[in-house]
């Protein structure tokens, strides 16, 4: 996997209804990595494993969105000087599933057959929403009640 390398500054921006920080991608690097048609990205962020969306920006070009956790654990804040190295995801689509989905997966299979026909990026969401309670108790309940929904062909997070 041939890896692109860049230095960047790390800005303030994302959608506005979701203030985060953001990496401008060179258009450079963005051609070497396959051009528009390239959706994610893995590599480090100051030697910190990623795996990452490339987001349109108005006017053409593609950035990354960071969240809090990973420039915290990167060590890195706004207007700060960053390193990335990034290559084209060879797994675009793959979601790690957290332990509490795996498991209830297990109990109901159907539900996974309706999981697997929600898009990636909803596969992701819903596997990021779980694994972001802080309490095990958290994670088995919106695992439950997300796979619950699934497994009676309702949307994951819609309230049946």
């Amino acid at each position: 996997m041939l890896l692109h390398s860049f230095d960047a500054y790390l800005e303030a921006g994302g959608p506005s209804f979701m203030p985060t920080q953001i990496v401008v991608v060179p258009p450079l690097v963005l051609a070497a990595l396959g051009g528009k048609s390239t959706k994610r990205v893995v590599g480090t962020l100051n030697g910190h494993p990623v795996r990452l969306s490339l987001l349109p920006q108005t006017g053409g070009g593609r950035y990354l969105m960071l969240n809090k956790d990973l420039c915290q654990a990167a060590d890195v804040q706004v207007g700060q000087h960053l390193r990335l190295c990034l290559a084209p995801d060879p797994e675009p689509d793959r979601v790690d599933l957290p332990e509490e989905l795996a498991e209830a997966f297990a109990a109901w299979p159907e539900a996974e057959t309706h999981f697997a026909r929600l898009s990636g990026s909803m596969r992701r969401a819903v596997a990021h929403h779980i694994s972001t309670g802080r309490q095990a108790e958290t994670r088995a309940r919106r695992a439950v009640e997300i796979t619950e929904r699934l497994a009676l062909g309702a949307h994951p997070f819609r309230k049946l």
